[in-house]
């Protein structure tokens, strides 16, 4: 029969034996989870970068939708014959680079056109922002009017309206049928004079 003596002596080396099982586990979970949140990233960087060309597609197509649509409505509304239109138009300047997402020109204007998949009211004022500098980036045109349109399939009430208060057109599907400008007689009547 072993003594107590024994018996503790025993009972410490399975201790000591645990500890070290345990450690060993910990340590390699440690190292699994490490290696997981090393996946982790590198899955998150490679979702966020398919939604980002996901994003950039759908603003590409329905640029895609507006452009052939330019020549008719601005004709129809501005009674002019477009002489050049062209999409993703760059410029660089200083080491700035200006993209607009397509322009049109006629005899005494010069159509800024800037298109947005999701239109929100936030994006009018990036748009009224962004043709400030457009002389800057595109002086070639300086002789001309500069005729802010904002593009998209459909818009929100609110968004129209907050484009209409800020001079900007609205261009997008009226009633699913074609390309139209919303606001035309909304910013005819409130500004009155319409170059």
């Amino acid at each position: 029969m072993q003594t107590v003596e024994e018996r503790v002596d025993r009972l410490e080396a399975l201790m000591g034996q645990f500890i070290v099982q345990v450690n060993t586990a910990l340590l390699r979970f440690e190292k699994g989870i490490e290696e997981l949140k090393d996946e982790t990233r590198k899955e998150t960087k490679r979702i966020n970068k398919q939604w980002g060309d996901i994003a950039r597609k759908m603003g590409t197509i329905v640029e895609d939708l507006i452009a052939p649509a330019l020549g008719p409505v601005l004709s129809k509304y501005f009674g002019c014959g477009t002489k050049m239109e062209g999409q993703r138009m760059r410029k660089r300047l200083k080491g700035e680079e200006y993209e607009v997402d397509a322009i049109a020109l006629c005899d005494d204007k010069v159509f800024m056109i800037e298109v947005r998949s999701t239109p929100k009211v936030e994006y009018v004022d990036e748009i009224v922002d962004k043709s400030k500098r457009f002389f800057e980036f595109f002086p070639e045109y300086r002789t001309r009017d500069l005729i802010i349109i904002f593009g998209g399939v459909s818009f929100a009430d609110n968004v129209i309206q907050y484009a209409t208060k800020n001079r900007v057109y609205v261009m997008a599907y009226r009633e699913r049928e074609y390309m139209d400008i919303l606001n035309f007689d909304e910013i005819k009547k409130h500004f009155k004079k319409v170059k």
